[in-house]
C-alpha cells in the first residue's frame, strides 16, 4: 500500500510575528515626517538603501566630519506606562546634538534606529515625528533609519530607540579642549531633568523603593512622577553656537552618563583638573527628591546624574566678561560654578 501523502498548511512570514504589509503601511505613514526636514543637501527619498547627503565643501577649508550614536535608554520604560511616544524621539536627537556640537560641529544628518516585537503604526508615526520636530528645530535632516519587527525580542507594547548623528566643522574651529588652560572659567548651563542617564538608579527609587506610580502627584515636586522624569532633553545647539561664534571657548562637556565627575575630565589637557563649587547653582528638586529617597550619596549622586547642569563650558578668564554679555543679551541662564587648576585630570569638589 503506498504511503499517505502528509499536508500541510503554508507558513507565512506574518504567522511569525512579522508583518511586512504593515509594516510597509507605517513606512508611508511616516516618509512624509523624514521629508519635512530636507534640505537642498539631501539626494535620496525614504525607503533606499542609503541616505545620501551632500557637503557644501566649499564653505569649509578642511571640513571634518563628527559622529556620534546613542539611544534614550530605561526612560522608555516611562514612557510605556504614560504612553508618551512624542518626546522619546526629541531626547534622542538633542543629545547626540549636543554630543557633537560641543566638539564645535553643526548637525547636517541624523539617522534612527526602532526595534519593537510588534509595530505599532500609530506609535511609530509619533517617535518619527518627535525625531522630525527635533531634526527641524536642530537644522538637520533626517535621511533615513531603521524599523525593524522583532517578535519574541521585545514585550508587547515595548521598543528600542537609538540613532546616529553626522555634523560638520572646520578643522581650525574645532574644540577639543586642548587650549584650556589654568584660570578658566567653568560656566554651567542648566538641564531640564534628567535629561537622558541615571533611569535605572531612578526609576528603582520612585517605582520600587517609593512605590511611586508614573500618574502620581509627589508633593515635594509639585508634579506627577512621571512628567519629573519625563522631562524632554535639553538641546544646547543654540547656546553653543553663539558663544563658538564669538570664539569664546576652549573646551565644552555635554554632562551625561557619568555626570559633572566623569564628563568634565573627558576635554581637560593631562596637566589641569578642574575645581566645581558645590551650591553654585540650584539643583533641580527632583534630584533632591531622589537623594532623600535613596539616601544616596553626594559621590554617587554626582557620577550618576546632571544634578541640574547639562552643559559645561570652558571659557578664558580674559573673555569671560565678552561671554557673559553674549549670554545675557540672549537671555541665556548660566551659573558660573568653577575654575580649572593645575592637577591631573579630574574634577575636585569645593
Amino acid at each position: 500500500m503506498a504511503e499517505e501523502k502528509k499536508t500541510s498548511i503554508p507558513v507565512t512570514y506574518a504567522d511569525a510575528g512579522v508583518d511586512i504589509s504593515s509594516g510597509d503601511r507605517t513606512k508611508q505613514r511616516i516618509k512624509y515626517l523624514a521629508q519635512r526636514t530636507f534640505t537642498k543637501n539631501v539626494l535620496s527619498e525614504i525607503g533606499g538603501f542609503g541616505g545620501l547627503f551632500k557637503l557644501d565643501t566649499a564653505k569649509f577649508n578642511q571640513p571634518v566630519l563628527v559622529s556620534s550614536a546613542d539611544g534614550v535608554g530605561t526612560k522608555l520604560k516611562i514612557a510605556f506606562e504614560l504612553g508618551i511616544h512624542h518626546t522619546v524621539g526629541a531626547d534622542l536627537v538633542n543629545h547626540c546634538v549636543n554630543d557633537i556640537a560641543v566638539q564645535g560641529a553643526a548637525p547636517l544628518f541624523f539617522l534612527d534606529y526602532l526595534a519593537t516585537g510588534k509595530l505599532d503604526g500609530e506609535v511609530t508615526e509619533k517617535i518619527v515625528s518627535g525625531l522630525a520636530d527635533a531634526c527641524r528645530a536642530n537644522g538637520c535632516a533626517l535621511i533615513g533609519g531603521e524599523t525593524a519587527q522583532m517578535p519574541g525580542f521585545y514585550a508587547d507594547g515595548e521598543y528600542d530607540l537609538a540613532g546616529f548623528i553626522v555634523g560638520v566643522v572646520d578643522k581650525e574651529k574645532l574644540i577639543t579642549g586642548t587650549g584650556i588652560k589654568t584660570g578658566d572659567v567653568l560656566v554651567g548651563f542648566p538641564s531640564s531633568g534628567l535629561h537622558t542617564n541615571g533611569y535605572s538608579l531612578a526609576r528603582k527609587l520612585f517605582f520600587e523603593r517609593a512605590g511611586y506610580k508614573p500618574e502620581q502627584y509627589i508633593n515635594a515636586l509639585k508634579e506627577k512622577a512621571g512628567a519629573a522624569l519625563m522631562k524632554t532633553h535639553r538641546s544646547y545647539l543654540h547656546v553653543i553656537q553663539k558663544l563658538t561664534a564669538n570664539d569664546l571657548v576652549t573646551g565644552m562637556a555635554h554632562i551625561t552618563g557619568g555626570g559633572i565627575t566623569e564628563n568634565l575630565p573627558r576635554i581637560l589637557p593631562k596637566a589641569i583638573s578642574a575645581v566645581v563649587e558645590l551650591g553654585s547653582w540650584p539643583v533641580l528638586p527632583v534630584f533632591e527628591h531622589l537623594r532623600e529617597l535613596g539616601s544616596v550619596e553626594q559621590d554617587e549622586m554626582l557620577r550618576t546624574f546632571n544634578m541640574g547642569v547639562g552643559l559645561i563650558a570652558v571659557i578664558p578668564a580674559d573673555k569671560f566678561k565678552r561671554a557673559k554679555g553674549v549670554l545675557e543679551r540672549a537671555n541665556e541662564k548660566f551659573y558660573v560654578i568653577g575654575r580649572t587648576v593645575k592637577g591631573d585630570r579630574k574634577v575636585v569638589y569645593a
